[in-house]
């Protein structure tokens, strides 16, 4: 068929509008490609491109509030390139946060001075793209793309969990990162292909449709269970969710703290955005065909019981630890569980909630992992008994990392006290808004699962409060000769870095009501 000239010129234009839309993460790809090929001339094998890499990231930040600055014009459509990608306000606000994370990241790495000069140029590539790729997914609208953005993610993920030369851990930690990561990839991969084979299509609100025929009696539902259990076994996997826990601990105690940072932080937003957005589009399409409460009656119900698992097990093996790194990765598996409850609860104002706890989550976990980096790069260890005493040798850092530490517990006037509060009242609510649609076995469970969130926050304090004790009441391992303990060694810089995060989130906590508005704004 041959393409009339009125029609190619109409994809010129619709192409010339979705790129500027795609603007962040084609200067991403830019910055990418500027890094290797800067590698290329020997002459410039004493620059360090992190700078290169931080003129990226805030280019692309730049670029992704261009349209609110006015700078260019862009399509109003929800969708782009042919419905690939959503770029609809849930989009638009998590690769803004992606970015201004990575700009973040960027940072406390120049601050740690890792990577040196020899590996910036790998290590940022890895870092932007996988960064790219959780962009990806946060706007995938189409089953291949959300594979596509999973992969994109994945793989320089796995290279970054093991970047630390001559360390065995982290060469333990990439493997089994790669080992399960493969193969819950092929599971995910197999079970879309499931999904297309029953529905004939890719395309998240053509596929949510055919989910909607099946829940009203046509289709198979055996093949789309099996097909659906596959896909979210994907998810869970990059969630960090229970049974799909297993890899964190090790990835991110072998892990060097700022790329366990970065995991721990950019692979949950995409991760709990990908979910989110599966499961909206999921329950609008049933609920207009089906009744309301079959997917809460089935899917919901599960995701409830997968987030009390996650958290309860998050905790528990958390009060555990002795390395800190491990310690927060137990941590992090917690509050999966936490944002998993919003998610069951199968409203726009719960992923909203979750959204605002993602923005805590962000803040209070990067500042805790920046501590430990600071830490390590002056004591040698990521230890508990490393931060005896800490309080006595490093005030400022103590004080920052206090913040973060009790904003992870959840306790006020903190941003985590915010994004637990928003969860819990969602919770509270989808209970009482599905007792009234005649499911009363169902307001049980939420309100059930609510106790249970609730303990877990108070059984959290059990180690948090510990990690609080040894750095402001237990003495120092190493004092000086004169019996006074010897000073970490605390740098404008890095002090400056954790204030701001500390700032920020008692800003949040006192402070949520504009967060909360942009968040429900961008669930509709």
């Amino acid at each position: 068929m041959m393409l009339s000239p009125d029609f190619v010129a109409g994809l010129q234009d619709t192409l010339a509008l979705d790129l500027r839309q795609f603007a962040p993460e084609c200067v991403l790809v830019v910055t990418i490609v500027a890094m290797l090929v800067l590698r290329l001339f020997t002459a410039l094998n004493r620059f360090h491109v992190g700078a290169v890499a931080l003129g990226g990231t805030m280019a692309g930040l730049l670029a992704w509030m261009a349209p609110m600055l006015g700078l260019w014009e862009t399509s109003d459509a929800p969708s782009a390139f042919t419905g690939l990608l959503a770029l609809d306000p849930l989009a638009g606000f998590l690769r803004g946060l992606l970015l201004g994370f990575a700009v973040l990241v960027v940072i406390l790495t120049r601050l740690t001075s890792i990577p040196d000069t020899d590996d910036a140029a790998d290590f940022y590539t890895m870092l932007l793209g996988a960064t790219l790729g959780m962009m990806v997914m946060v706007s995938a609208n189409h089953l291949l793309m959300i594979f596509l953005g999973v992969e994109m993610a994945s793989l320089p993920s796995y290279a970054l969990a093991g970047f630390l030369k001559g360390r065995k851990s982290g060469s333990e930690a990439a493997l089994k990162y790669v080992i399960y990561g493969a193969a819950s990839s092929g599971v995910m991969l197999y079970g879309i292909s499931l999904l297309v084979v029953a529905f004939g299509t890719g395309s998240l609100p053509a596929v949510a449709a055919g989910y909607a025929n099946v829940f009203s009696g046509a289709g198979s539902a055996s093949l789309v269970a099996v097909a659906t259990l596959f896909f979210l076994i994907g998810l869970g996997f990059k969630l960090g969710a229970v049974p799909f826990h297993f890899w964190l601990p090790d990835v991110f105690e072998g892990a060097a703290a700022e790329v366990a940072a970065f995991l721990s932080i950019a692979s949950k937003i995409a991760a709990i955005c990908l979910t989110a957005r599966f499961l909206l589009t999921l329950q609008n399409r049933v609920s207009d065909t089906a009744s309301s409460l079959v997917l809460p009656e089935s899917v919901g119900v599960a995701l409830l019981l997968i987030a009390a698992m996650t958290m309860t097990l998050g905790n528990v093996l958390a009060l555990m630890q002795t390395n800190v790194k491990r310690l927060l990765a137990y941590s992090t598996i917690a509050h999966a569980g936490y944002m998993l409850l919003g998610l069951a609860t199968l409203r726009k104002s719960g992923v909203a909630a979750v959204l605002v706890y993602l923005v805590a989550y962000l803040l209070m976990n990067l500042g805790a992992f920046a501590t430990v980096a600071f830490v390590r790069n002056r004591t040698g260890s990521e230890n508990l008994d490393a931060y005896r005493g800490l309080l006595k040798r490093a005030p400022t850092l103590t004080i920052a990392f206090a913040v973060c530490l009790i904003s992870l517990l959840g306790l006020p006037p903190f941003a985590g006290f915010v994004g637990k509060f928003q969860v819990f009242i969602e919770v509270f609510d989808a209970g009482r808004f599905y007792a009234n649609a005649g499911s009363p076995n169902l307001a049980v469970a939420f309100y059930a699962l609510l106790g249970i969130a609730v303990v877990n926050t108070v059984m959290s304090a059990g180690y948090y409060l510990k990690i609080l004790r040894i750095a402001i009441f237990d003495e120092p391992l190493h004092p000086d000769e004169t019996g006074h303990p010897t000073p970490l060694g605390e740098t404008p810089d890095q002090t400056g870095y954790l204030a701001l995060i500390a700032m920020l989130i008692l800003l949040l906590g006192v402070w949520w009501g504009p967060l909360t508005d942009i968040a429900r704004a961008c669930v509709g």
